[in-house]
């Protein structure tokens, strides 16, 4: 049994139930929602729907890193980032409180997200300082903590959790390398070698939350393949993080290009990762998905309950 943590004055019990990880993208280019929440009024809203739909977390990325898509500077992804953060654990974010006001949320504005973690989407060492003085609790990392040497000093120093995810290449080039000898074994090899890496750096173990990297750097297959083996990454000791919502992948197998249109397609990958006992689902749909895991949890995490 994994340790359980406690944010926010949350326990994240892991083995017991899935937990929803809420994506708030305040990106104009973002794959699925590029440019509906780049605004400090529109962010906070969509944070507030997120929550009182049921995500236990919340992923707050400034970078867009979908397919082909550019790089952007540090002051850029600040810019972005850090008002939404600390509006979010402010108690006076008027103009947010007016809007949620106008849709009959009166009274619960930002109490419940105060009690919410925040996790940064960052590859950037200084965004993640940034973002946790702001009022982030942990930081997300699609490079596994690769891009930036000075992100395993920072996240120990800062004495934060971080979550590792597996990736070849950049957003720009990912897509051109998917050649694996051994699929699995690869992203496992590499996974225990960031763990390492963050316990040489001061990170406790304890503390990391693994990610495999759906869509990053893998084909339609490979993206199938990781789903039914997620539980082999059980062996690296720490909680699974799978991120399918909307993907690519999905819109293959439906012919639907739109990825909003996506939501029961990631439904059934959501429900293969619980069968592999993924222990957080990163996804956009979160009042679905909620629903998807109650029930799935129900047969696979807790077949005899009270």
């Amino acid at each position: 049994m994994l340790d359980a943590w406690k944010l926010r004055g949350q326990v994240f019990e892991w083995g017991k139930q899935t937990y929803l990880m809420g994506v708030l993208n305040v990106t104009p280019d973002s794959f699925s929602d590029g440019g509906q929440f780049n605004t400090l009024d529109t962010a906070i809203t969509h944070a507030q729907h997120l929550v009182q739909s049921g995500a236990h977390w919340l992923d707050v990325g400034g970078q867009s890193t979908r397919p082909q898509a550019d790089d952007v500077s540090i002051e850029e992804e600040l810019r972005r980032v850090v008002p939404v953060i600390q509006a979010l654990r402010s108690s006076v974010a008027v103009s947010a409180v007016s809007l949620m006001e106008t849709e009959g949320n009166k009274g619960n504005s930002l109490t419940a997200i105060d009690s919410i973690p925040i996790s940064v989407d960052t590859t950037h060492a200084a965004v993640a300082r940034a973002a946790i003085e702001a009022g982030a609790d942990l930081v997300n990392d699609i490079s596994g903590a690769t891009y930036d040497p000075d992100m395993l000093p920072t996240v120990a120093e800062l004495a934060v959790p971080i979550v590792l995810m597996h990736i070849r290449g950049t957003p720009k080039t990912m897509q051109q390398l998917t050649d694996y000898q051994d699929l699995i074994s690869e992203i496992y090899e590499f996974l225990a070698r960031r763990i390492e890496a963050c316990v040489a750096a001061g990170i406790d173990p304890h503390r990391i939350v693994l990610d495999p990297g759906i869509g990053f750097a893998k084909t339609y297959a490979q993206n199938l393949e990781i789903l039914r083996q997620l539980p082999r990454f059980h062996a690296l000791g720490c909680p699974l993080l799978v991120g399918t919502s909307r993907k690519s992948f999905i819109g293959h197998i439906l012919n639907q290009p739109n990825p909003q249109q996506r939501v029961w397609g990631t439904a059934a990958t959501c429900c293969a990762a619980i069968v592999g006992s993924a222990d957080i689902l990163r996804v956009h749909d979160v009042a679905e998905m909620r629903d998807v895991c109650r029930v799935a949890d129900a047969i696979w995490r807790n077949p005899f309950p009270d």
